[in-house]
């Protein structure tokens, strides 16, 4: 049985490390009626948004280069 727990533990771990739920739920939540409405903090997480956008995009690009040598 420690040899499975091992395992069940490992795919944990990377399931956990590779899990872009919350990247996703970042972008996808619902408006939150208690947050504070102020322009600042709609720039800021705009410009958080377009920075994750680019991060992935240039993520996938140096992985099909990667992979296409």
């Amino acid at each position: 049985m420690g040899e499975q727990e091992n395992k069940q533990e490992e795919k944990m771990k990377l399931r956990d490390y590779f899990g872009f739920g919350e990247v996703l739920g970042y972008f996808f939540r619902k408006k939150d009626p208690n947050r504070p409405k102020n322009f600042n903090l709609k720039v800021m997480h705009g410009i958080n948004k377009i920075s994750i956008i680019m991060f992935l995009i240039a993520l996938v690009v140096i992985i099909v280069r990667a992979l296409s040598r």
